[in-house]
């Protein structure tokens, strides 16, 4: 059996990733100013950015039930003999609907899976399930890892301002209204396939300090090995502070990714966002901490 594995543009995994491990990406897409573009292929995240600067109309939308259609059959047609499909959350796009309608009319076998969430808290979920798959594994032991993977993540966003997820309708308009009256940075979650607010803080320093401290907190309450993921838009430079001190700060000497977010995400949260997204290993535990000698010091 050859089971392929399916995820779309914003798992916003990195090329050599997807290339290496031979996932296939559904896009999404982005209509700027009335003109419709494909994510990751004919428009950047740079150009979302300016459009949202420029208060240019930004809206996004799911691929069609055709584009998946194709996908499975052409995946069929080079030796598939399953397909497993993950897709960012239900809550927020009807990805996922597409890809059942489809999945009910592909040549072969399609497992569709809401991962309720987005980004690389959904991309690790993928790699990992592409891996089992190139080993081996049937269809269930593919989808149980993904669940294991999905199951402890999560995401956290730190926002210049709420009002590009007001306007695409992604959080209520009180919060939004709210945060811009008080000046405040608000800290928000992927919490049952939806972005939350979960914290409000006076200033940018205060809100991304928070959020490193609540990664570290998810890592050492879990108690596993963790891949991390900093998501940036048009903010690479606080993205790449972000990550070397999370190298330093969350336990088991985790790979940090920097990965940019994608043109569709982009679109709702705006220039300056900073996401964190944490992926636990199950199973791998984190190493014991060095023991503590009389004065306080780590023992030889």
């Amino acid at each position: 059996m050859t089971t392929r594995i399916v995820t779309d543009s914003t798992a916003y995994l990195p090329a050599d990733v997807i290339e290496q491990h031979g996932i296939e990406i559904v896009s999404l897409h982005v209509v700027v100013g009335g003109r419709d573009h494909i994510e990751g292929r004919d428009i950047t995240a740079q150009q979302v950015a300016a459009a949202l600067r420029d208060y240019t109309i930004v809206t996004t939308s799911r691929p069609t039930p055709q584009v998946f259609a194709e996908t499975y059959q052409r995946l069929a047609e080079e030796g598939a003999t399953a397909i497993v499909s993950v897709h960012l959350s239900s809550q927020m796009s009807g990805t996922v609907e597409a890809a059942r309608l489809a999945a009910a009319e592909a040549p072969v076998p399609v497992e569709v899976v809401d991962s309720e969430t987005i980004g690389m808290a959904m991309g690790f979920a993928v790699v990992a399930a592409a891996e089992s798959a190139a080993g081996g594994a049937d269809v269930p032991t593919v989808l149980e890892v993904i669940r294991a993977r999905l199951e402890p993540s999560g995401v956290l966003f730190y926002v210049d301002t709420l009002e590009h997820l007001r306007r695409g309708g992604r959080i209520g308009a009180a919060s939004a209204l709210l945060g811009s009256a008080l000046a405040i940075k608000p800290i928000l979650a992927v919490r049952g396939g939806r972005i939350v607010p979960v914290e409000k803080v006076r200033t940018s320093s205060r809100a991304v300090a928070r959020i490193e401290a609540m990664v570290v907190e998810h890592v050492e309450k879990g108690g596993n090995v963790a891949d991390v993921a900093v998501h940036h838009l048009d903010a690479a430079a606080r993205a790449d502070q972000i990550a070397a001190e999370l190298r330093e700060l969350v336990p088991g000497s985790p790979k940090v990714l920097v990965v940019e977010l994608g043109a569709v995400v982009g679109a709702h949260v705006g220039p300056g966002t900073v996401a964190i997204a944490v992926s636990p290993h199950p199973g791998e535990s984190l190493p014991e901490p060095p023991a503590q000698g009389p004065d306080g010091h780590a023992g030889s």
